[in-house]
């Protein structure tokens, strides 16, 4: 199977060795970019540019003016990196139509995890695959899911949360932001109703519910144990 290219633009070059070699670790094709021009020239000459991650800070043009051309002609997948915690930032990125946001410092696995399960969304990975964490498998072609081997019964949403939840694993997640994802962006509910879905969740995963950890005042943040 030919390995999907993916393209790190960051005007660090440590950042960009950190995060090309985890994703060579797992049979991804990585180009280097050190400023946004670089970038914007690569995803043009390459063509087969399956995702980038895409440091907002760089030389010659940031990372939102690189987002907003590749926009104009690409539904590419894209990361966004940040120094920054600035929601407003964030807010920026999904308005020009960043995929995922994440701020550094970050964890390489998580990063590597997000990748993943952006490109199964994009149907860049094959979606019958299992996803599989903590003694949880999910198979989002059958919509079904198993506990330590056993089957276990949720409902549509319930179904999405999870899924959210693993596929974000170790990130911290407003109830805004899951409101956004798992109940679509069109959504102006009571931003409660996560709650009740988690706490029936929770309950139906048995003790690998634990994994759904409450931040206060925040959301939730799904955190498997070592």
């Amino acid at each position: 199977m030919e390995r999907l290219k993916i393209l790190v633009a960051d005007d660090e070059s440590r950042m960009r060795k950190l995060v090309r070699d985890f994703l060579v670790r797992q049979n991804y094709e990585v180009t280097e970019a050190g400023d946004g021009e670089e970038a914007l020239d690569i995803f043009y000459a390459a063509k087969d540019i399956s995702l980038i991650i895409l440091d907002v800070m760089m030389p010659k043009m940031s990372g939102w003016e690189v987002l907003k051309e590749i926009r104009e002609s690409s539904k590419v997948p894209v990361i966004m990196l940040t120094a920054r915690g600035d929601e407003s930032d964030e807010l920026r990125g999904f308005e020009l139509g960043v995929d995922e946001y994440i701020s550094k410092p970050f964890s390489p696995k998580i990063l590597v995890a997000r990748v993943e399960a952006l490109l199964r969304r994009s149907n860049k990975l094959d979606r019958s695959e299992s996803i599989e964490m903590g003694g949880i498998a999910i198979d989002t072609q059958a919509r079904l899911v198993t506990v330590d081997g056993e089957r276990v019964d949720l409902s549509y949403k319930e179904f999405e949360l999870l899924t959210y939840f693993v596929e974000n694993v170790g990130i911290a997640l407003s109830r805004e932001k899951i409101l956004n994802h798992v109940w679509n962006y069109d959504y102006y509910g009571d931003a409660r109703t996560i709650d009740t879905h988690v706490k029936k969740l929770r309950s139906k995963l048995g003790a690998r519910g634990d994994y759904i950890k409450t931040i206060w005042g925040m959301g939730y943040k799904f955190e498997v144990e070592a």
